[in-house]
């Protein structure tokens, strides 16, 4: 500090700085107090205001750059005092923008950059690129694409590198493949890049197939960004058989020593089912594990109901001298609230602050969801009414939710209320409160409710699921007919349906929320996707063999007392992921012990 304000003080006794002197000193800048008096140098010596000056280019960028809230707008004003701005000057404001909570403005400046006709550079291009990826916005990525190929910069293989990525982040894969396709020259990043943004952008198995090429066709070896890529993609696939190949790549290569490799490889195994090959590899890291590695395993356990194993795990930590975190609390929360053990998320959620750790937003509904479903909503609703922040809309989701477990109206016309003034436009949130008016029989306080949604516009979220078999994926909705196979499949449901009746199954009708007869409701339920999805395993795969579903939303009721069934006649074990966790359906009982 003292040799900086030594500099600035040389700075100020000098009317002409020589350029590598302020070039040190910018660079030296850290306080906002050193950054205004290099601008009250370049002031009060002429150069603000020349034609040409890398320092002012690079204060802008300093201050562009802060996360202080005061000094970006400080930028823009000291830009506004240039009569000429080089485009140094307009790719330091682009750089701080694209980099800031606001980067549609970079994109904005750029369009004004354009009609100024200011000359634009690969870097002007490349830092308006990564605002557009950060606001999804495909048709400005189009028009910096036509200016890359206008301006000769399509050689530019991190510009070309950069462009894909954003094309693959915005769902054009198309125009991703063919940038890819087109480069002159492509480079590992270029690689990592496109199956990066492949899985990122929902296209995972794009992805993979993406990877599996590059082993076969580049000259490159994929390294460690390449397969966290690709197993980012599998996690989200649940594609544990691809998985399990790059993980035995990552042995091959002695990727294994990398510990974030090792955490994609965690989770992967989590996420596709298979949580104790998840313990395995976190068992065996020969690597110093760090906090994200027990905190994976941690909710690995956790999604998989595994209540008293993740609270073990979080109990090490402490052993092994690895502080928790926000999200280890979280965690062992999910844990405690996925295995009913209310008396253990209570006490830990009340230890939080006392280790250092404030609950936030997702802390509280973790434990107003566990109180809640254990019936104590009273506790839960007095948790929320003591909160530090307001609640949000997910907050009040999770209460109402509670409410049609147990068919507190009361509560549930609050949490309601709470939604509607945040302008919560959710078909769940009205669909719980009908079901909690249902279950007292206030059949006019139902109808009031769905009158309410067809006012609103309300748009019910499709469900649908997901079944791999021989590496390729099968989607089903509701009610599908458009599978190659359906009419097998829907044989297989009819014959279901008849054998669980005889270990007395009764259809679940209070699940289905249409205003039909109860036959009618009874054949909605049975063509349900998770059931198709079920269905069309059991007719695809031999005997014996393990089924696993994905679905998007969370198993219905009925759809999870018929898969137990299922489980126990045809001696197969089912593993389904919803969106909050697994069911892994054994005999015809499940892993969740019909607590989720």
């Amino acid at each position: 500090m003292a040799n900086l304000n030594k500099l600035v003080q040389k700075c100020n006794a000098a009317s002409q700085m020589s350029i590598a002197n302020l070039n040190r000193l910018v660079k030296k800048c850290s306080a906002a107090s050193h950054m205004k008096q290099v601008q009250a140098h370049l002031t009060t010596t002429g150069r603000l205001r020349s034609r040409f000056c890398p320092v002012r280019s690079k204060l802008i960028e300093l201050y562009a750059l802060s996360p202080l809230p005061h000094l970006p707008h400080q930028a823009h004003s000291l830009f506004r005092q240039i009569d000429n701005p080089s485009t140094n000057d307009f790719n330091a404001i682009l750089r701080g923008l694209a980099a800031s909570s606001q980067p549609a403005a970079a994109i904005s400046w750029f369009h004004r950059m354009l009609r100024r006709s200011h000359k634009i550079d690969a870097l002007t291009c490349s830092f308006v690129l990564k605002a557009c990826a950060r606001v999804l916005a495909w048709q400005e990525t189009l028009q910096v694409h036509s200016q890359v190929v206008r301006c000769g910069f399509a050689a530019d293989a991190l510009l070309g590198t950069t462009l894909l990525d954003v094309y693959a982040k915005v769902g054009d894969i198309g125009s991703a493949r063919m940038v890819f396709d087109e480069m002159p020259v492509r480079d590992i990043a270029s690689w990592n890049a496109l199956i990066a943004g492949l899985a990122q952008g929902n296209f995972a198995r794009e992805a993979i197939e993406l990877f599996k090429r590059m082993r076969a066709e580049s000259l490159f070896r994929p390294n460690e960004v390449t397969v966290l890529g690709a197993l980012s993609a599998c996690s989200h696939l649940g594609a544990l058989k691809e998985g399990e190949k790059i993980h035995q790549y990552i042995k091959d290569e002695k990727l294994d020593a990398n510990v974030i490799v090792c955490n994609a490889v965690i989770d992967m195994y989590a996420k596709c089912g298979f949580v104790d090959k998840a313990f395995v590899v976190f068992d065996s890291i020969k690597c110093k594990k760090s906090l994200i590695t027990w905190n994976t395993m941690v909710m690995a356990f956790a999604m998989h109901g595994h209540g008293a194993k993740a609270l073990e795990i979080f109990e090490q930590m402490g052993q092994a001298y690895v502080k928790p975190d926000a999200v280890s609390y979280l965690a062992a929360l999910c844990a405690c609230n996925h295995a009913g053990l209310v008396d253990d998320g209570v006490r830990l959620f009340n230890s939080m602050s006392e280790n250092g750790v404030n609950p936030n937003m997702k802390h509280y509904g973790s434990v107003v969801d566990l109180l809640g479903r254990a019936g104590r909503l009273q506790e839960a609703y007095d948790i929320v009414k003591s909160m530090p922040m307001v609640p949000d809309v997910v907050l009040w989701q999770t209460l109402l939710g509670t409410c049609q477990i147990y068919g507190n109206v009361e509560i549930a016309e609050i949490a309601s209320r709470e939604l509607v003034e945040m302008g919560s436009n959710n078909c769940g949130d009205f669909v719980l409160l009908s079901n909690v008016y249902a279950a007292h029989e206030r059949w006019k306080d139902v109808r009031r409710v769905r009158d309410a949604m067809k006012n609103r516009d309300v748009k019910k979220v499709p469900a649908f699921s997901y079944i791999e078999v021989d590496g390729v994926i099968n989607k089903f909705f509701t009610g599908d007919k458009s599978h190659a196979r359906w009419r097998e499949i829907y044989e297989k449901l009819d014959e279901i349906r008849f054998r669980i009746k005889e270990y007395g199954y009764v259809a679940g009708t209070s699940y289905v929320l249409h205003d039909i007869g109860e036959e009618d409701k009874e054949n909605a339920l049975c063509y349900h996707s998770e059931k198709l999805a079920v269905a069309f395993g059991l007719i695809s795969t031999s005997e014996g063999t393990s089924i696993q579903v994905f679905k998007n939303l969370r198993i219905c009721g009925d759809c999870h007392f018929v898969i137990k069934l299922v489980s126990k006649i045809y001696n197969r074990e089912i593993i389904v992921r919803d969106r909050v966790r697994f069911h892994r359906f054994e005999e015809g009982s499940c892993s969740c012990k019909d607590y989720w």
